[in-house]
């Protein structure tokens, strides 16, 4: 049996003594090939528990664990078999978006780095662009380089922070259907966290649901409309964030 994509054990993160802290406790295990959606309120610990499941912090308290690397000791080893997208983060502006994801290629020691940029912008419909610098792309052009950017190493796990934000319900479409065709071909592990109830409804098998950096209530979609006695996802969220509780 595979080992999950991701184990967290007691995650905890403080930013500052005193402060409360950002997550606390977070116990879950991602089993491998799924897709995971984080859901919460702004605050509600979502970006936090990405950016140690990256290594990018270190936690106060606890462990990760990814396709089976402790992150505490072997964050390098697993960092080459996953990646990461977000629309907050920009590529740099002054380079092309070839020249971005060559940089890229190489930072993940790519083998044919050449010809897996050219299918990538086969794929994700980059050709007309490929030489244009990243700053002087459109919102959707931009979250495509950024996808590009994230398969470019054929990742094992992929972690995604408002994939398809700002962009319009036809780009967003496209990309939530690259995203599911990506993970039926390799059989990879997505975790996202998404204000878009109706795109975690679509893509999600399992939800964590936080609140003030813990897990309230977990399940599927569906068992987690069902539970609230709500038509879906949406209201269950405000339900949530409302502290207005379950139905009887």
């Amino acid at each position: 049996m595979p080992c999950p994509a991701i184990q967290a054990e007691g995650l905890t993160k403080t930013y500052k003594e005193g402060d409360p802290p950002a997550v606390v406790g977070l116990d879950f295990s991602q089993p491998a090939g799924s897709t995971w959606a984080l859901l919460g309120g702004n605050g509600a610990g979502k970006s936090t528990t990405i950016a140690m499941l990256l290594g990018l912090l270190v936690p106060s308290g606890g462990r990760v664990v990814v396709l089976g690397h402790d992150m505490a000791r072997e964050r390098f080893a697993a960092l080459a078999r996953m990646n990461f997208s977000s629309p907050y983060v920009a590529l740099p502006h002054r380079l092309t978006v070839r020249e971005n994801l060559t940089v890229y290629a190489h930072l993940y020691d790519v083998p044919q780095a050449r010809a897996r940029i050219a299918e990538l912008a086969e794929r994700l419909q980059l050709t007309s662009f490929m030489d244009r610098p990243a700053g002087q792309l459109s919102a959707g052009q931009k979250t495509r380089v950024a996808i590009a950017k994230s398969l470019i190493n054929r990742p094992e796990l992929l972690l995604l922070d408002e994939p398809t934000a700002s962009l319009d319900p036809d780009t967003g479409d496209w990309v939530r259907s690259l995203l599911e065709d990506y993970r039926a071909e390799s059989g990879a592990a997505i975790l996202l966290a998404s204000h878009n109830m109706a795109e975690v409804e679509r893509l999600a098998d399992h939800v964590l649901m936080l609140k003030d950096g813990r897990i309230v209530d977990q399940g599927s979609p569906n068992d987690l409309i069902a539970r609230y006695g709500r038509d879906d996802l949406e209201q269950v969220f405000l339900d949530i964030a409302r502290g207005q509780g379950r139905a009887a």
